[in-house]
């Protein structure tokens, strides 16, 4: 597995990607909206890929690194390598590259009591890269509870 910086020709491979996860984030594939946010966050020089030898991404992050808070604005991993350790590799790679404390780092992901919560294991993700569960978020375009996990950095 290869992380590097997204290319205009990722742009397929992460509509892939969400059409993985719309039943939990809502309609992407479709979305001028999500179009727009990917070729900018590939145009900044803001997104990550992981790569194999295959034709199909492992894994996608955009990530803002507008210190002294960061984000990661979205990360999905294919589901036929989650758990497998792509998406702390995913992670790794942005911290190095883009964070830079004192600050903190955040992610909004799933509220406790969505239906992705445990299926899609993001908040035990989160929570295993030290990140701690903060403030309620607002919902997600599906209704969905949100929650913002931060990390502190220095």
């Amino acid at each position: 597995m290869i992380i590097r910086l997204a290319e205009d020709a990722d742009f397929a491979g992460f509509l892939g990607l969400a059409a993985q996860v719309e039943h939990w984030f809502g309609p992407m594939v479709e979305d001028v909206g999500f179009h727009d946010a990917v070729r900018e966050h590939i145009r900044r020089s803001r997104a990550l890929v992981a790569v194999s030898p295959g034709p199909e991404l492992l894994g996608g992050l955009l990530f803002g690194a507008e210190a002294p808070v960061h984000h990661v604005h979205w990360l999905v991993i294919s589901q036929q390598v989650r758990g497998k350790g792509v998406g702390r590799a995913l992670m790794s790679d942005a911290t190095r590259r883009w964070v830079r404390g004192p600050g903190t780092v955040e992610v909004v992901t799933f509220g406790a009591d969505h239906p992705g919560a445990v299926v899609s294991g993001a908040r035990v993700f989160y929570e295993r890269l030290g990140f701690a569960a903060a403030e309620a978020a607002d919902p997600g375009p599906e209704g969905g509870s949100r929650q913002i996990f931060r990390r502190a950095v220095s």
